[in-house]
């Protein structure tokens, strides 16, 4: 497998070289020089094929011969542990439950085997490697747990001070050993500079041995292809279209579907859901795309002004814009729209969506109501609704089964590093440590 920066074609390196930096030397993002298409065979199978062996097939395509079948297949294994469920709602949408991993996030399924892969790949060095995360909530848990103890990773997460759940909040800052909280003053955004400006210093990255886990690094991106074709194999109306809704922030889960759709993935539209930070909704409808500052609201892993992955999304379609709309659409909506979403589908099937997914199930109930066709509309909940008590009245709250992982967590100890938003602050921090 080689992978390219989006920003210079004419360099391409190894899947270990992509994973290692994290990013390339011009500061563009990593990716495959060439997408493999999946076998009409593997599309067939799809419906009686369990989950780990989705993830192993689609893998195995994607990096050709750049880890052996054996060592790949116990990667996935040891990372894919969990289900992935799809549940069907009325009129015809269902729901992916992304929710099912250690950290209750759809995270889990591209940190952890980010891990067993990086762990892989550096099981015969002794020298330590420095793991820079940037996270607006659910990125910074899920790495903290899929790298915890993994032996030669050091691990500092980033997160906006003041601007995550207070679950979430615990779930970064509990655990100890190679896992560091820095709680930074500023927002997700901020958090995204530093990781992009230690990564830009060469100094402090060769010193360090800098590599990111946020959805940038190709490891963590490539895995969240998987629950991509497990839920076309799993829909349950097979000779309807299907639509995907996704809730878009850093756009990394939206690039994963898009990516799968390259490899052959049947999908007849997405739908990028976001909530009052616009800027992917602007870009469609005016071809521009212009980064703002973020905006905190209640579905905060999406409050994101200028999302990453969309060079890479940009990439995918040679900077065409038309081109994009024809596969993608995208809203916005606000928190009360939000809230009005999370009531509605509890009223009509007693199910709890976290507002992460509340925004997605918006974003297809209006595509819907715009459908003349019949499709199979499949909403991505990317984060289980415990995540989010205080937000819910009473009625919903004793609806919520916490689980009890999430419960043992709230009764740890909060452990994190206040830093300013200043890369100089945080060089200093890491060069003396």
């Amino acid at each position: 497998m080689r992978l390219q920066s989006v920003l210079n074609p004419a360099k391409s390196v190894s899947f270990r070289e992509a994973v290692d930096t994290g990013i390339a030397e011009d500061g563009g993002l990593f990716m495959p020089v060439a997408l493999p298409r999946l076998s009409k065979g593997f599309f067939d199978s799809l419906p009686s094929t369990e989950f780990q062996e989705v993830a192993f097939q689609v893998s195995r395509c994607l990096l050709e011969n750049e880890i052996a079948d054996a060592d790949l297949r116990q990667i996935v294994d040891r990372s894919m542990t969990f289900p992935v469920p799809v549940r069907s709602l009325k009129d015809g949408t269902s729901v992916l439950e992304l929710f099912h991993g250690p950290t209750l996030a759809f995270k889990d399924f591209g940190a952890r085997f980010m891990a067993q892969t990086m762990a892989y790949l550096h099981r015969n060095e002794t020298q330590e490697r420095t793991i820079l995360v940037a996270t607006s909530g659910d990125t910074g848990s899920a790495v903290a747990h899929g790298f915890h103890d993994v032996q030669g990773m050091k691990v500092y997460l980033l997160y906006p001070s003041g601007r995550v759940s207070a679950i979430q909040e615990m779930q970064l800052t509990t655990l100890t050993g190679n896992v560091t909280a820095l709680e930074i003053e500023g927002n997700f955004d901020d958090c995204q500079q530093l990781v992009k400006a230690a990564f830009a210093d060469m100094d402090l990255s060769k010193a360090k041995r800098l590599t990111s886990a946020n959805s940038i690094n190709v490891a963590r991106l490539l895995p969240q292809t998987f629950y991509y074709f497990n839920a076309y194999g799993l829909r349950a109306e097979r000779n309807r279209p299907v639509v995907f809704s996704v809730p878009s922030g850093n756009l990394g889960n939206l690039t994963a579907g898009l990516i799968a759709w390259k490899m052959g993935l049947p999908v007849d539209r997405f739908i990028a859901a976001t909530n009052v930070n616009d800027v992917l909704p602007r870009f469609l409808g005016t071809g521009v795309f212009v980064p703002a500052q973020s905006i905190a609201t209640i579905s905060n892993a999406m409050d994101v002004g200028n999302p990453s992955n969309f060079e890479r999304i940009s990439y995918l379609f040679g900077g065409n814009v038309n081109e994009v709309r024809r596969i993608l659409s995208s809203t916005s909506y606000s928190d009360k729209d939000t809230r009005t979403m999370i009531a509605d589908c509890y009223r009509e099937n007693h199910y709890v969506l976290d507002p992460h997914g509340a925004v997605a199930a918006l974003a297809l109930r209006h595509h819907l109501n715009k459908e003349k066709r019949k499709v199979e509309g499949i909403i991505l909940e990317t984060a289980h609704p415990a995540k989010f008590l205080d937000i819910y009245d009473d009625s919903m709250k004793g609806a919520i089964e916490v689980p009890e992982r999430l419960r043992a967590t709230m009764h740890g100890t909060k452990r994190s590093v206040r830093l300013s938003a200043s890369s100089k602050d945080l060089k200093s921090f890491l060069m003396s440590n």
